[in-house]
């Protein structure tokens, strides 16, 4: 199973929060009681965002976090990225030279191509777009068995 890991996917709740309400400032507690994310982790979270330039944070009284561009300019890509690195779904996916087994890879290149539209997707998908419900219900593509596996 290909999966993004707890803390990107607490990212993208986060910043779904953030832009939801972005006439204010907002501190890690109240972001941490909007989304149900624990503290130290809605912390850990938000610095990270910070670091990464998706977020702006101002001290003192008053203070908080906001998004440091509108949600319409950050896709999922630079959050996916912020917490995982280069997206690849293998190791030549992200870049060269991982693999052992590069230089007589028959499949090599399929994998670049899949992980080329993952990533094009990753790209082209808002936090703007991420915070409106889904058009339709996203349904579950079924697992093909092939003979030598089925029971």
């Amino acid at each position: 199973m290909l999966r993004v890991s707890k803390l990107t996917d607490y990212a993208t709740v986060i910043m779904g929060h953030l832009a939801g309400a972005t006439d204010r400032l907002h501190s890690a507690a109240e972001v941490a009681q909007g989304t149900g994310i624990a503290l130290p982790t809605t912390s850990k979270v938000l610095k990270a965002l910070v670091r990464a330039g998706l977020l702006r944070s101002l001290r003192g009284q008053g203070g908080g976090y906001e998004l440091a561009r509108p949600a319409s300019e950050i896709s999922v890509a630079q959050i996916v990225r912020s917490f995982e690195g280069a997206v690849g779904l293998t190791e030549c996916g992200s870049s060269e030279g991982l693999c052992e087994q590069e230089s007589i890879c028959s499949i090599r290149g399929n994998w670049q191509r899949i992980n080329q539209v993952v990533l094009a997707a990753l790209e082209s998908m808002t936090l703007a777009e991420m915070i409106r419900p889904a058009p339709m219900p996203i349904r579950a593509v079924p697992r093909r068995h092939s003979a030598s596996t089925a029971a």
